[in-house]
């Protein structure tokens, strides 16, 4: 679906045609491409091979039958057919061009596309599913309605992150604040799916809309993935960085980690519970404010130029958050991969860190 509004997404000649279509009054069925599944279903009409332009597809939808283009949108193959798709596949369409668009999509695998002439609006049926084409003036509303509630719950997540920040430097950090950070952080993911989806149906309209989102996103995945790696599986009453070193878990627990959250319902995403059982942290409301303790990886990544590599390298040697703040230059220099250079670094780094 998502490729096939690229190719009607405001803009392009193809969404030319079918807004003139739409504008018309007159409805239109139009099949995405020829290939021998469509020929096999085609009764009557007229074969073509003409040049396709709006003008032209708009005029030849004025008949009754459906219009195909060639596969690569270039060509109109044929027009007023009669579209004969396997009647016992399923259709909860109940107008004739609709009902035949959709089965046509599921019988030939080549999206399809009704205009309905009584409602002025334009369905899309592909991959099994069903979408009707918003005027871009709504779409543009939609994207602005969430960049909007992306930049406030981008705000609650700065502020979340500065007290997790806090929180793992003085050791004061619990199951909650582990919690909270995940939460809105995948909500805020999850925002920015819904806005990438809307980008791509804006077509041209969507470019500015595409540089905020990334500009909203900028560090979201890291962060999260950094989150997940430092809180998951760990025992919040382990105070032994040896412990914890021993618990790092592998990018593929990580990533396990990550699926279990992108998993969850919306609702489930607002119970702290559920989010707390995906890391493997304790998820009874009395243990919410247990203490927990940081291996350090989504500290590590505020480090300029630091290599992942490097990251990995420390948090398996030292394992948590205070062993990284007493450790010395010296013992990040004998890490493999980080050097005295590197050493000197992270360690200016996590001075200036904890003194501020």
């Amino acid at each position: 679906m998502r490729a096939v509004l690229r190719r009607l997404a405001p803009g392009t000649p193809l969404r030319d045609a079918l807004d003139r279509i739409r504008r018309s009054g007159t409805g239109g069925l139009v099949v995405l491409g020829d290939d021998r599944a469509v020929q096999e279903i085609c009764d009557g009409g007229v074969a073509l091979d003409v040049e396709f332009t709006p003008a032209r597809l708009r005029e030849l939808s004025k008949m009754d039958g459906a219009v195909v283009l060639s596969s690569d949108g270039e060509r109109i193959t044929r027009a007023n057919v009669h579209l004969v798709p396997d009647p016992s596949l399923p259709a909860v369409e109940t107008g004739t061009r609709h009902r035949a668009a959709e089965r046509t999509a599921l019988h030939t695998g080549i999206p399809s596309v009704a205009v309905s002439a009584s409602m002025t609006t334009v369905t899309v049926y592909a991959g099994g599913q069903a979408r009707v084409l918003a005027d871009p003036v709504v779409l543009l509303a939609r994207a602005d309605q969430t960049v909007a509630t992306m930049e406030r719950h981008g705000a609650r997540t700065a502020r979340a992150r500065a007290r997790l920040d806090r929180g793992e430097i003085g050791g004061w950090v619990s199951v909650r604040d582990v919690v909270t950070m995940a939460q809105r952080l995948v909500r805020l993911e999850r925002l920015g799916a819904e806005l990438a989806e809307l980008t791509v149906e804006m077509g041209e309209y969507g470019r500015q809309t595409t540089l905020q989102l990334e500009e909203l996103l900028a560090d979201s995945p890291d962060e999260l993935w950094g989150l997940v790696a430092d809180h998951l599986g760990v025992d919040p009453t382990a105070t032994d960085s040896g412990a914890d070193a021993a618990r790092v878990p592998t990018a593929e627990q990580v990533t396990a980690g990550l699926d279990r959250l992108a998993a969850l319902t919306d609702a489930d995403l607002l119970l702290p519970g559920p989010v707390a059982r995906c890391l493997g942290l304790p998820a009874e409301p009395e243990d919410l404010d247990e203490h927990v303790t940081s291996r350090g990886h989504r500290l590590l990544a505020h480090i300029p130029r630091l290599r992942p590599v490097q990251i990995t390298a420390l948090v398996e040697r030292f394992g948590s958050v205070p062993a990284l703040l007493a450790a010395e230059q010296s013992d990040f220099a004998d890490v493999e991969g980080v050097g005295a250079l590197w050493a000197r670094h992270v360690r200016q780094w996590l001075t200036s860190l904890g003194s501020g």
